[in-house]
């Protein structure tokens, strides 16, 4: 967990929704926590399954602000 810290990758403690994966992503690529979330809802059309497995992965491994 270590390494995702190192890289920025981190669950910011404000502006979480459900649990501040797209939030803690959208911090790392600069974007808005709003648009990461648009993106995460148009990938999860496009590509169905997917993100429903890694999200609670990234949850997990990515560690809390």
């Amino acid at each position: 967990m270590e390494a995702f810290r190192r890289q920025g990758l981190v669950r910011p403690r404000q502006g979480r929704i459900l649990g501040g994966v797209c939030a803690g992503l959208a911090r790392r690529f600069g974007m808005g926590a709003t648009m990461m979330r648009i993106l995460f809802i148009v990938t999860l059309i496009v590509i169905p399954g997917s993100q429903i497995i890694v999200y609670p992965l990234l949850w997990i491994l990515m560690p809390s602000e």
